[in-house]
Parts: structure tokens; C-alpha cells; sequence
């Protein structure tokens, strides 16, 4: 089989690639999939993603936490948005948590509706990812969320660690994965140095969560890949 892998720059292309037999890799960089990773990486049972704000609300009272972010701020009266730092062992560690946010869990409702198998792509489980890709039969697309619809900078980026990674194991590649290759060899040696670029991360200072910012920046340090099932994100088993 001649296994392709391509980058969808944003989701508002998604439709232009078939993605029934594929495996989509859904990110969101900063913050949205580090902090999926990072959540299940810590024992959390699973995280429901959700589109809107109100539709959290239809778990509030069943013990589950209920997370909330637009336009980078936690939404006022939820348990916490998706900084990382809320996904700790102390705070998710056999809970459910049901999060929305304002591109991350968009991307993933577009995905499941075509893709073979939806799983959550960041730098914390890069190589992790990789090497569960590297031995799949199917093809895959690397979904960027964006910013509202529109293409980012930090998560062409990730697309582009990936196919790096990948290349040997692939026979197709569309001209995003190039693009995002050569920009992620431009910026591999300091990320957060040039992700200082882009617009989100004007968007995140004006925040003050720079922490939050090199925390998702970080490499390999979660072996968990949440994959989609039903309706709700859960760690993949690598050892079926």
C-alpha cells in the first residue's frame, strides 16, 4: 500500500481531502492538544470534547469537570480552560473532564465525522505519536486547528516535526507537508524563539501565561496518544 501523509493547514480545508481511510492527527498546539496529552498522560479516564460552551453544561452535577476557553481565558463559572497546568495527576487523575475551546475541539468534531480513527498530536508526545504512526497501514492527514478558521503558525510547525519524523515511511506527500517541513527545519533549534512570530503568541502574552507557552513547547515528555472513541477522547492502547 502507498501510505500518503498530508498537512490540512486549517480546518476550513478539511473538506477538500478524503479522509475516510485515514488516520487524522488533530492539532492544537497551543494549548488544546498539549493539554489532551497531558491530561490523559496523567491518568485522566477520558476528556470529552465538546463544540459550544452551553453544551458543557448538559454534564454539570454528573461528577465530571467541566472545562471552558474562548479566545484564550477560561470561561467564568467552569472548573478550568486548557492551560496544562489544570491537568495535573493531583486534578485529573481518574476523573472525566468535558472540555470546549476555540479551535481545538472544533478541528475534532470536523475530523470524526469522515476520518477512519481521530487521535491528539503535540510536541509532548511527538515521538510517541510517531512511532504508533510509523507502523499503521493507513495513510494519515495532520489536521492544524488554526485560529478561528484561519492558518497559525505553532501548529504548521508540529505538522512539520511530524513528516520529518515520518518521511522514510511514507511514499506521498501533498505540497503543505513540504511547506511545513522546511518551516519546522527553520525553527527546530529554538521554537519558542521563532513561534514569537506568530500571532497567537501575541494573543498568549497579552494573557501572561508564557509558562503555559514553553510547557507546550516541550518534547517527549508524555507517552499517552488519546484517541477518539464515541465521544470521548481516551489513551490508546499500544500493547493490543
Amino acid at each position: 500500500m502507498h501510505k500518503r501523509i498530508e498537512v490540512c493547514l486549517t480546518p476550513a480545508l478539511l473538506h477538500l481531502y478524503d479522509i475516510s481511510n485515514s488516520i487524522v492527527v488533530v492539532i492544537d498546539v497551543l494549548r488544546a492538544t498539549s493539554s489532551m496529552v497531558y491530561g490523559i498522560d496523567n491518568g485522566a479516564t477520558a476528556i470529552i470534547p465538546v463544540a459550544h460552551v452551553e453544551d458543557c453544561l448538559a454534564y454539570f452535577g454528573k461528577g465530571f469537570l467541566l472545562a471552558a476557553e474562548r479566545d484564550g481565558s477560561v470561561v467564568e463559572g467552569y472548573d478550568f480552560g486548557n492551560s496544562p497546568f489544570s491537568y495535573t495527576k493531583e486534578k485529573v487523575a481518574g476523573k472525566t473532564v468535558v472540555l470546549t475551546t476555540t479551535n481545538g475541539t472544533k478541528a475534532l468534531h470536523m475530523a470524526r465525522e469522515a476520518a477512519n480513527q481521530v487521535v491528539i498530536g503535540s510536541f509532548l508526545n511527538l515521538q510517541a505519536l510517531c512511532d504508533w504512526l510509523k507502523v499503521q497501514d493507513k495513510s494519515v492527514l495532520l489536521l492544524c486547528a488554526g485560529w478561528k478558521d484561519q492558518f497559525n503558525l505553532e501548529d504548521t510547525l508540529f505538522a512539520g516535526a511530524v513528516v520529518a519524523e515520518l518521511r522514510k515511511d511514507f511514499t506521498h506527500f501533498d505540497d503543505s507537508s513540504v511547506a511545513a517541513e522546511d518551516l519546522y527545519q527553520l525553527a527546530r533549534n529554538d521554537l519558542r524563539t521563532y513561534i514569537r512570530k506568530s500571532s497567537h503568541s501575541y494573543r498568549l502574552a497579552l494573557l501572561n501565561i508564557e509558562e503555559d507557552v514553553r510547557f507546550c513547547l516541550q518534547l517527549n515528555i508524555c507517552k499517552s496518544i488519546p484517541v477518539l472513541e464515541g465521544d470521548a477522547l481516551v489513551a490508546l492502547n499500544l500493547n493490543p
